[in-house]
């Protein structure tokens, strides 16, 4: 960078909520984000996932065109998914090209090696939970692509006592840093101080 000059732009954030949640989920974390970076444009948008219905893949195909929307096709982006909400983003990243323009992953809770709370559930009625059991077809699917990830600076938070993901540590990316968070629940990864600046610190580190 030539003396004197700016520096280059922060790349925009895009926040994926997770099962039973909307965007609202997110609102410490954005106000801890923007309280830290005012200039940060942010985008949390809504997947419509009817209470775990509706498959993981047919969810990253909906994100994908409300990215281009909103920020053109070629722009780079930071991406954070919660919980369900990062494997939608794994998804978009491996399946829909978004490796190519993603610069930083990050994810919190996210059961990407599967949770055994999903175990049970019948993929005829809650696709998208199904996705979620230990070595599902989706997780095989996801673990076979992973050298798409190659390019992307991935970042794992997890919780090892929560009851969401089950056991916490498969909460975890194949690549990339991983950092168990100071808490103790799944809902206070994305609500409790401590995580909240651990996350933000991460998201906004230069690189």
């Amino acid at each position: 960078m030539a003396l004197g000059s700016a520096p280059p732009p922060r790349p925009p954030l895009v926040l994926l909520h997770g099962l039973w949640d909307t965007p609202r989920v997110f609102r410490r974390l954005e106000a801890e984000l923007l309280g830290r970076c005012p200039e940060l444009t942010l985008l949390a948008p809504h997947l419509p996932h009817r209470f775990g219905a509706v498959p993981l893949r047919q969810l990253a195909a909906t994100l994908a065109p409300l990215i281009n929307a909103r920020f053109g096709p070629h722009t780079p982006i930071d991406l954070l998914g919660f919980s369900m909400g990062g494997l939608v983003g794994r998804l978009w990243l491996q399946d829909h090209g978004g490796a190519s323009r993603c610069r930083r992953f990050v994810c919190l809770g996210s059961p990407m090696q599967g949770t055994l709370t999903a175990q049970l559930v019948p993929r005829a009625l809650l696709a998208g939970i199904a996705d979620m059991k230990l070595g599902s077809p989706l997780l095989r699917h996801l673990d076979a692509g992973r050298g798409r990830l190659q390019g992307v600076a991935c970042t794992s938070f997890y919780c090892p006592t929560e009851l969401t993901v089950v056991p916490g540590w498969r909460a975890v990316l194949p690549l990339g840093q991983r950092h168990a968070l100071p808490v103790w629940t799944h809902r206070q990864l994305i609500g409790h101080p401590r995580a909240l600046a651990a996350v933000a610190e991460c998201l906004l580190a230069p690189g």
